[in-house]
């Protein structure tokens, strides 16, 4: 209960609450008052906070309608309308949960201080250009507008850094397989404008091979490694097809993400809008079609789909990390990529702590790993670029 509980209180305070998890708040603390008041309570007394004169858990009239009030202005501005009496004697529970347990964040704050012998600023836009006859261009260097011009193609740099291909002249395009490869290093991501339409936002250590002769050829291929999110233009007549290490994903027209790193054991497909069909490049029988809402996971046993929340795999792309019921050690995977880090681990049970909770990808370092010491599951001692976890 406690880890569902912060992982809505995450969402709140984030502003990326849904309202299936507002009412799940509402429905938990109206449904079971008497848990909810003795979960509090244990937590309390398991940090030695109940005390009489402590000014920690003193939940004033004046700070509870505050926090009450932000909460209610929340379905105010969305429906324009006041709520009814019951739903603030909801509110107004919830608001003391949240005050509870962030008093308790408070007594952890002050109880453990973590180590920083340096801090790391978030990743950004950063990438390599290779072009088809080898030449390498670094993306973060060079000034906005044209990059170059080839094959009766323009690539060009855009002022919010993405990468835009136009056809200049169709005529003069390649008929042949040559191909561009961007390159996002570990701390780098970057969007790209495909000649077909197609916008393709790449993740940290990721890249992304593609023809320049999309137009003319029959299927629109591309290889993948590492992570990326498609918003694929439609076009019946030339499919679009995703190879990745592992597996083959064809479409002709939607919206979906594929996490297909090295260094993770599955690869995972997630849609959001349109159809898919994934196979897998080692076995053509297997093979299985995505709906929207819909994850398949390829591994050594095959492909299998779930129903998932498609907010989470896609996270990294609006800017925040998301993290439901993961282990710290797929967690600081993604943190790697994007913070540029080695991650060692004094304690092997680390490894295995769960989590739930959303964190901004554009905090330093030092801020995104003390919110998760603020559980007092793990503490980090952050040393160069390498960052040393244990277990508390």
């Amino acid at each position: 209960m406690e880890e569902r509980v912060l992982f809505l209180i995450n969402k709140f305070q984030s502003g990326q609450m849904l309202e299936a998890e507002k009412t799940e708040l509402l429905l938990f603390i109206e449904d079971h008052p008497d848990a909810v008041s003795e979960e509090i309570f244990n937590l309390l007394m398991a940090h030695d906070l109940v005390h009489t004169n402590d000014d920690e858990i003193n939940i004033s009239h004046h700070k509870w309608d505050s926090i009450l009030q932000k909460i209610v202005s929340v379905d105010q501005l969305k429906y324009q309308q006041k709520p009814p009496i019951s739903l603030y004697y909801k509110w107004a529970a919830a608001a003391v949960l949240i005050l509870a347990l962030t008093s308790i964040f408070i007594y952890k704050i002050r109880e453990k201080s973590p180590v920083f012998t340096t801090d790391i600023a978030p990743g950004g836009n950063k990438a390599i250009l290779t072009l088809a006859n080898g030449k390498k261009i670094s993306l973060s260097d060079v000034a906005n507008g044209d990059v170059i011009k080839e094959a009766g193609l323009s690539i060009s740099k855009t002022a919010d850094g993405h990468l835009v291909y136009h056809v200049m002249n169709e005529d003069q395009s390649t008929g042949g397989n040559e191909t561009n490869t961007i390159t996002t290093p570990n701390g780098g991501e970057w969007q790209i404008h495909l000649p077909d339409g197609s916008d393709i936002w790449l993740n940290a250590a990721s890249s992304l091979e593609y023809p320049l002769n999309m137009s003319k050829s029959s299927i629109r291929s591309v290889r993948l490694k590492g992570e990326a999110y498609f918003e694929v233009a439609k076009d019946s007549a030339h499919p679009f097809v995703v190879e990745t290490e592992k597996q083959k994903l064809e479409v002709l027209g939607t919206h979906f993400n594929i996490n297909s790193y090295a260094d993770e054991r599955t690869t995972r497909t997630t849609l959001l809008e349109g159809s898919v069909r994934i196979s897998s490049r080692t076995n053509l029988a297997e093979y299985g079609i995505l709906k929207p809402g819909e994850q398949s996971v390829l591994s050594a046993q095959g492909i299998k789909i779930n129903t998932v929340d498609t907010d989470e795999s896609v996270a990294w792309k609006k800017g925040y990390f998301m993290f439901n019921n993961e282990k710290q050690e797929s967690i600081l995977r993604k943190i790697s990529r994007w913070y540029n880090i080695k991650v060692e681990y004094a304690d092997e049970e680390a490894k295995d702590v769960m989590y739930y909770g959303t964190v901004s990808r554009f905090d330093k370092i030092s801020q995104v790993l003390h919110k998760f010491e603020q559980t007092g599951e793990v503490r980090f001692e952050m040393q160069g670029n390498k960052l040393i976890v244990y277990k508390d």
